[in-house]
């Protein structure tokens, strides 16, 4: 996508004290950060006002000579923009711009930087979520109640098991193409139709594959005890490396042991929901244990229909870890 020079603002914000001024440049819409707030657990909250119908990119900075993508906002309905920037707690300074991005077919979501252009992640719905890459799609788990309306079909698509909140012949059918590369568990690629069978690349515990230069590790997810949901070798769990960072898909899975043997986590994607996978409490030491750098808590609504587990887990996590925890929408 195109990023013309921008009509923005910089956002400068310290411990001690934050500064805002604004730089135009032609044939771009007005774009302003109009408020900034030190929440109470040191986050930041960005208010931009904006025009309405056109997406914005946020980027930060620490020095003013390099600039990192934080997130593309979606298509503005309202003149006046939110988000919170979750990092900023474990961090001595921060500088913030914003840009309008154009083009008809802007992909959406938090930035990632690699060392091969920025990883975009956008929640869809409970598991379900898509990452592009290099101009190349990544979808993960989709299934109904899920909508991908609008997005680019997928060049690579991951399933961590067969339950229909993770699976769907009908939903694969309508992001693939006839060049889509799925990666299954085996239970899920018996499960497919005859036309997706030659698309799937079956994965177990371990199995390590190279797909459009993305690097994808098998990793158990299992439940522990005598009725498991989700038995051994049941479904995986992923560590996706793209451009150097790594990218691990929980499943659904219990407190493990081998989550111990994770390492150099950038992005995990952490499920907490009773009674199929960890509780709040596992989560929290699941993480402890292997450190990532970011934590996206989801498939987090239990089965009484409580969402709270998500704000639940990024409370009780300590803050002296330094792990940033980001909640998204995705219910």
């Amino acid at each position: 996508m195109k990023i013309q020079t921008p009509k923005l603002v910089l956002l400068f914000f310290f411990v001690a004290s934050a500064e805002l001024w604004s730089s135009k440049a032609g044939g771009q819409e007005t774009v302003q950060f109009t408020g900034i707030r030190l929440l109470t657990n040191r986050e930041i909250g960005l208010t931009l006002n904006a025009t309405n119908g056109i997406n914005y990119r946020v980027d930060t900075s620490s020095n003013l000579a390099v600039w990192q993508g934080l997130v593309t906002l979606p298509r503005s309905t309202t003149t006046s923009l939110q988000y919170t920037d979750s990092a900023a707690p474990f961090l001595s300074a921060r500088l913030y711009r914003a840009q309008q991005v154009d083009g008809t077919n802007v992909f959406t979501g938090d930035h990632l930087v690699t060392t091969n252009g920025d990883v975009i992640m956008q929640p869809r719905y409970h598991a379900s979520l898509v990452m592009n890459w290099n101009g190349l799609m990544i979808y993960c788990d989709p299934a109904d109640p899920a909508t991908f309306t609008g997005l680019a079909k997928a060049d690579m698509l991951l399933v961590t098991h067969s339950h229909s909140d993770h699976f769907s012949t009908a939903m694969i059918d309508s992001v693939r193409t006839t060049n889509t590369v799925l990666i299954v568990p085996q239970d899920v690629y018996n499960q497919l139709t005859a036309v997706q069978k030659p698309l799937a690349r079956v994965m177990r515990y371990g199995d390590v594959t190279n797909v459009l230069g993305i690097t994808i590790q098998a990793v158990p997810a299992y439940n522990t005890g005598s009725s498991p949901f989700h038995p051994f070798n049941f479904g995986n769990g992923y560590v996706v490396t793209l451009g150097g960072k790594r990218i691990y898909l929980s499943g659904d899975t219990s407190y493990i042991p081998e989550m111990k043997q994770l390492t150099d986590i950038d992005v995990a994607y952490l499920c907490m929901n009773q009674p199929y996978t960890m509780t709040v409490s596992d989560a929290t030491n699941a993480v402890t244990d292997f450190l990532p750098k970011v934590v996206y808590p989801y498939h987090y609504r239990d089965q009484s229909g409580n969402a709270a587990n998500a704000a639940n887990f990024k409370q009780r996590l300590s803050s002296a870890l330094g792990i940033e925890v980001r909640l998204r929408k995705w219910y």
